[in-house]
């Protein structure tokens, strides 16, 4: 997903001469924490709330200039680019720029969430199981194939190196609920599996009793 599959382009703006209460109004009537500022119709920064509340709201939002976040992404650059923005920079918005600096518009922190959460497939059913493994016995052809061995597929995987040990951190996201033979297999081939969500077996066998019980029960 590019950023200008998310971009809003009617987003307010302001500029280094409007004043800082101006600012705090479009805030809060936008429910943000960041405005973009403009000068001659390029992008400046962007301002933040917390600093505006620290100056008197007479004063012109220029003289909040050297607090900035001059930051933006570009609008064919994927999405993950303005979501490690707004991570690293703590914004509630991230501004799109074309190449001669001019706004184009901006995407919200809500719209990163919704659009990562489609990209982490978190709207999908299925089990999670996050492992540890050295770097060296990192094998996503290893893992992929045991999973299948228990008639189950990978929909997502995601790595990230733990500073304090090294390891990878490995997690996964499969098709199926039902993952308590993919945990056994795992195991088995001495993967340290750290937690898992989802349903085990004899939770569904617990499931099916009680609804044959019921049923009796009914007649």
């Amino acid at each position: 997903m590019l950023a200008k599959q998310l971009i809003q382009t009617n987003f307010p703006t302001i500029n280094l001469s409007d004043k800082v209460v101006t600012a705090l109004d479009l805030m809060e009537n936008f429910d943000v924490q960041h405005l973009p500022v403009l000068y001659e119709e390029k992008f400046a920064g962007l301002v933040s709330k917390d600093d505006l509340l620290d100056t008197d709201e007479n004063a012109p939002v220029a003289a909040l200039q050297n607090h900035f976040a001059v930051v933006s992404v570009k609008a064919e650059e994927y999405y993950l680019a303005a979501l490690k923005i707004a991570a690293e920079h703590q914004l509630s918005v991230v501004a799109v720029v074309n190449e001669q600096k001019e706004l184009q518009g901006i995407i919200t922190l809500i719209e990163l969430i919704k659009a990562t959460a489609n990209f982490l497939s978190c709207n999908e059913p299925g089990g999670l199981i996050v492992l540890e493994t050295e770097k060296r016995h990192f094998s996503f052809g290893e893992l992929s194939r045991l999973i299948e061995t228990n008639d189950a597929y990978i929909t997502q995987l995601n790595t990230s190196i733990e500073p304090e040990t090294g390891l990878i951190i490995v997690t996964i996201k499969v098709n199926t609920l039902e993952i308590s033979d993919i945990i056994a297999t795992l195991q088995r081939f001495d993967y340290i599996v750290r937690y898992y969500f989802g349903e085990e077996q004899y939770n569904n066998e617990l499931k099916e009793n009680l609804n044959q019980l019921m049923f009796y029960l009914n007649m």
